[in-house]
């Protein structure tokens, strides 16, 4: 299946965007990458982290159990660019990402600044 390129945002390697989210096959293992615009950590939620990130296309919903956030704490806490991998859970019309491994692309975020030469 082609896409059309986005051409206003560097693509991180290997991430899928989020209106692509419905493509894959529910338990699918998938990265995804984008800026975070929300954290929360209700205390109803017996430590889960729950993501939101935002790309070019759209939003994507990351939960982030504890085990995982224990792990990635630094990224998790302080990431304001995140590659998340992890498998896609469906449950009616909303899909999450179920995170397995959370990495800090902050850096990249001053090549959107930068100048683009020709």
């Amino acid at each position: 299946m082609h896409s059309t390129p986005i051409n206003n945002w560097p693509r991180p390697p290997a991430a899928l965007a989020a209106t692509q989210l419905c493509l894959p096959p529910n338990g699918a293992r998938v990265t995804v990458a984008g800026l975070v615009i929300l954290r929360q950590r209700p205390g109803t939620a017996k430590g889960v982290i729950f993501v939101t990130l935002e790309d070019e296309t759209g939003v994507v919903n990351v939960i982030v159990w504890r085990s995982m956030y224990e792990k990635f704490r630094r990224a998790v806490i302080a990431g304001r660019l995140l590659r998340v991998t992890g498998r896609i859970q469906r449950e009616g019309s909303v899909t999450h990402l179920i995170a397995d491994h959370v990495e800090d692309i902050s850096p990249l975020l001053d090549q959107l600044t930068a100048p683009h030469v020709s």
